[in-house]
């Protein structure tokens, strides 16, 4: 598959088999979130992937917890692939994914976020060409902070002054994959 047939037919997952992905494929993943690009060649950012559905599950309630329905701009997302925002039934920010990669960085590095995201969208586009499903996932800094989320930091040997950015949820689509949606009219502007 060429990079842009990548980039054209991979869709934001929200429904998930219970079934793992292979460990070998995680850190594939996970490689490809290392070589992204990032602020002056800094190589701030730190992936930890977690391979186990208990534990996914777990955090995944926790990226829930402070989630205020009032803050949001918008309040649809996709009847095929339901969001948080669409359905408040939902229970877990990470809609049954049995693994999820989390994003850190740099706490005062003001590239932080951005780098964050550069090594999660790699990490999908990998992902996608693997044959495993993806959603990138933010409210990742209220997630940890509390004390269940310190507490996971510290055992996880996340350095101090380090907060996490975003998250990359994987695993196998559970139903029929999402229509593709249409892209906007006035997006694309070249100025010559």
């Amino acid at each position: 598959m060429d990079i842009m047939e990548v980039i054209k037919s991979r869709r934001s997952i929200r429904k998930y088999q219970s079934r793992q992905i292979d460990r070998e494929d995680l850190e594939r993943i996970i490689d490809a979130g290392l070589f992204a690009p990032n602020a002056g060649g800094r190589q701030g950012s730190i992936i930890v992937g977690v391979h186990n559905a208990r534990l996914t599950e777990q955090i995944g309630k926790l990226n829930i917890a402070k989630f205020d329905r009032s803050a949001l701009l918008g309040s649809y997302v996709s009847d095929e692939q339901p969001s948080i925002i669409d359905d408040p039934t939902i229970k877990s920010g990470f809609y049954g994914a049995p693994s999820v990669c989390i994003v850190f960085g740099p706490e005062e590095f003001m590239y932080s976020v951005p780098d964050a995201f550069c090594c999660a969208e790699n990490m999908t586009l990998e992902a996608h060409s693997l044959g495993i499903s993806s959603c990138i996932i933010a409210r990742a800094e209220e997630t940890f902070d509390n004390p269940d989320g310190r507490k996971f930091m510290e055992e996880w040997g996340i350095p101090e002054g380090y907060i996490a950015r975003c998250f990359v949820l994987l695993g196998y689509l559970d139903g029929k994959e999402p229509s593709p949606k249409a892209i906007h009219e006035g997006r694309k502007k070249i100025i010559a």
